[in-house]
């Protein structure tokens, strides 16, 4: 069992760094977050029954974990680092574009980012309802008024 936990770990491992970046500021907490939902993988693993797909249920895991902690520390805003893993450097957009774009998804309630990280991972809207525990069709409504919150906030601070 140990090391097909690892094993899983270590193919979605893309998936926990994707789910620290959105939450958590620095380095630091980032490697914290890291850890965290991996102990928290861990200790519901025995329970992971195979009913839905292991990133599903690796998703629901990671982001109750981020959202539970990051109300515990109450975490201030700070400049945005290392962002390599959440955006490919060969885009065509440069870094205080990108920059700008994790402010604005930092500025959401802890909802509509876990819904931003799971569209910015091409989850389907089915898929996304499954972790987040909402209605398909509202998974729709939601992101078309999570663009146009990201867009005002981007506005307001240009």
């Amino acid at each position: 069992m140990k090391e097909k936990f690892q094993e899983e770990i270590i193919r979605h491992q893309a998936l926990i760094h994707k789910i620290c970046h959105i939450y958590r500021d620095t380095r630091e907490e980032r490697e914290d977050l890291f850890q965290d939902i991996v102990y928290q993988l861990w200790k519901a693993y025995p329970k992971f029954q195979g009913k839905s797909k292991i990133t599903t249920w690796m998703y629901r895991i990671g982001l109750n974990t981020a959202i539970a902690t990051f109300r515990q520390q109450k975490l201030a805003f700070s400049a945005l680092q290392d962002q390599q893993d959440f955006v490919d450097k060969s885009n065509d957009v440069d870094h205080d574009q990108r920059d700008q774009l994790l402010w604005a998804i930092r500025q959401l309630n802890d909802a509509d980012r876990a819904i931003v990280a799971l569209y910015l991972d091409d989850l389907s809207y089915q898929e996304i309802s499954e972790i987040i525990g909402i209605n398909e069709n509202y998974v729709g409504v939601r992101l078309n008024r999570i663009k146009e919150k990201i867009k005002e906030l981007l506005n307001l601070k240009l």
